[in-house]
């Protein structure tokens, strides 16, 4: 700290009201932000009443006409047949899903690394903004450039009859085969450049005489990245990799509700995870919709990432001596 920035703080706490207006300027500043998330994250935990009453519409109409049932959903998560099987079977597919993306965390590190090495500068940047697009494309979009490709008229299956007379027409997006690998490849091609720009910025944050240094002391390309890059980067992944663990059982719903389809998305179906297995209680397909069973799923799911972000923390506090929340 300079002179100057500590002669400035000595008179600003020498008028106090300073102080203060300074402080209620930023909250100004955060109080939409602090009002939407509010509005968008904290109040619709009202709904989580919902989980205790038998509220079965158009029978019930309204919550106060609806018996209350205490834990009995709760209950019959876990013990009733028709329902434990389908939730099992959802959240069997939801920690694959997230064992996969927990498992192959380190890739967009190490793409990071891939585009730092690049000594164009133009081919770098044209390799980053390739790679990131695909964030800013909806799922939506998504799910039509695959249909495009792999659907039965695609251009997978149009190549293969080029070349094959005999070929016989498979929709690889209506089979439920290697679910898990398809959706995965879907989440890396759109997430993975992405993903990578905040290893990029902490790159840049290493100092820079130590590649120098290195350079000096004959160090190869390799030996750069192993020693210096790598080792540099190791927090920043380790924060990384503990928020996503914590969010284990998120999974997201706009991708799997694209690319559900009566084969895969049956009460077996590999693509059924815990926030699709929701949708379709609340909003099915056909039958009664069951809001309360939907919205005890729900309050598990929520409890269960509570709970991981206060065991990753700990952790975060027994290894890094730094609570990362």
């Amino acid at each position: 700290m300079t002179a100057k920035s500590i002669k400035l703080n000595a008179g600003l706490r020498a008028r106090p009201g300073i102080y203060a207006k300074e402080k209620w300027i930023i909250f100004a500043m955060a109080a939409p932000f602090l009002l939407i998330a509010f509005v968008f994250q904290y109040l619709p935990l009202y709904g989580w009443i919902y989980a205790f009453f038998a509220y079965n519409p158009p029978k019930t109409m309204t919550l106060a006409q609806a018996p209350f049932i205490g834990l009995k959903h709760f209950r019959n998560l876990f013990t009733h047949p028709a329902y434990s099987k389908q939730f099992y079977n959802a959240l069997k597919n939801t920690s694959v899903m997230g064992g996969l993306s927990i498992l192959t965390s380190w890739l967009p590190l190490a793409f990071a690394i891939f585009l730092n090495d690049i000594r164009s500068s133009r081919f770098k940047k044209t390799i980053q903004t390739i790679t990131t697009l695909p964030n800013f494309i909806s799922w939506t979009l998504v799910f039509a450039i695959a249909y495009v490709i792999f659907s039965g008229n695609g251009l997978v299956n149009g190549l293969q009859k080029l070349l094959n007379d005999k070929h016989v027409v498979v929709n690889y997006l209506m089979n439920d085969n290697n679910t898990w690998l398809k959706m995965w490849m879907w989440q890396q091609w759109k997430w993975l450049g992405w993903n990578a720009i905040i290893y990029i910025a902490a790159i840049s944050g290493i100092d820079q005489e130590l590649y120098e240094a290195a350079r000096v002391d004959g160090a190869s390309r390799f030996r750069l990245i192993w020693h210096i890059t790598v080792p540099g980067l190791i927090m920043t992944y380790l924060v990384v990799l503990m928020l996503n663990a914590a969010n284990f059982l998120s999974t997201g719903l706009e991708q799997y509700l694209l690319f559900s389809n009566p084969f895969n998305s049956s009460s077996t179906g590999k693509i059924v995870t815990l926030d699709l297995f929701t949708y379709y209680k609340a909003f099915p397909v056909s039958g009664m919709s069951d809001f309360p069973f939907a919205t005890t799923v729900g309050i598990l799911k929520s409890i269960v990432g509570v709970a991981l972000l206060f065991i990753i923390n700990g952790i975060s506090k027994l290894v890094r001596k730094e609570s990362i929340i």
